[in-house]
């Protein structure tokens, strides 16, 4: 039997593959079991900076099992939170990049949303069927939809159970960039190569600061990243010496970016 979840390091990215396309790559017991441990031993590889997740065309993932889940004789338990893990995912150090190439519905959806960003095929489509199942979101639909897109667009998102599509999702926010089908995971791959090329301990410090920070109010967010930083200086980042070092290089690209 094929393995439900692929993983391919290459040039110090993880590209992580939901591998059930008979099925939309829906969340199956087993899926549930193995994705979580291949995100955790990719995030702690010394080999890697920065993971991809995406799904086995044509979908990116049709959310929970609804065939497994009618067949379980009334124990939803499988479609569950977990009471000590926000989100489907595990927590994690480094950057996790939502490749999403195409359906990513209900549980789909939110495994979507537990990435840092997403970037969007021109086949993808986004829509939160819990209300047409009958399945309340646990994964964190609520809090991050309407972080996304603002709570009243996820509002009707989440009561119409309507499907997104991709340039609207751009439009509100949810993706950073739309790109044609066949440049998803070249460009995602070039967004990793460009976080390849930072100093990995102060991204993650950042991404820290931004997962941390997400928790509080405002005021308080202020205060944790000033902590942040004075701490980090204290700690030798940032030192004269290592800016220097890297402030051809930081010239060198911009240059090459802006023009």
């Amino acid at each position: 039997m094929a393995d439900v979840v692929l993983v391919d390091v290459t040039d110090r990215v993880a590209t992580i593959t939901l591998n059930r396309p008979e099925a939309r790559n829906a969340l199956s017991t087993e899926v549930l079991r193995v994705l979580p441990k291949a995100v955790a031993e990719c995030d702690a590889r010394d080999d890697v900076d920065v993971l991809i997740l995406t799904g086995a065309d044509p979908a990116f993932s049709a959310g929970i099992d609804l065939k497994e889940l009618g067949s379980s004789r009334g124990d939803n338990s499988m479609a569950a939170p977990r009471v000590d893990q926000r989100g489907p995912l595990p927590p994690r150090t480094k950057p996790l990049i939502g490749a999403i190439n195409g359906v990513a519905v209900t549980g789909g959806f939110e495994l979507a949303l537990a990435c840092d960003f997403l970037i969007a095929s021109d086949r993808a489509r986004f829509a939160d069927t819990h209300s047409r199942v009958g399945i309340q979101p646990g994964w964190g639909l609520t809090v991050l939809l309407a972080e996304a897109v603002g709570v009243r667009r996820a509002r009707e998102l989440s009561a119409t159970g309507n499907f997104l599509d991709a340039q609207t999702a751009l439009t509100w926010g949810l993706v950073n960039h739309v790109v044609s089908h066949d440049e998803l995971l070249p460009y995602c791959r070039q967004l990793g190569a460009d976080i390849v090329s930072n100093d990995q301990a102060g991204v993650r410090q950042i991404l820290a600061t931004y997962a941390a920070g997400s928790l509080t109010t405002a005021d308080e967010w202020w205060d944790l990243e000033i902590r942040t930083s004075r701490e980090w200086m204290r700690k030798g980042g940032g030192s004269g010496a290592e800016v220097e070092k890297r402030r051809e290089a930081i010239m060198a690209r911009g240059r090459k970016q802006v023009g």
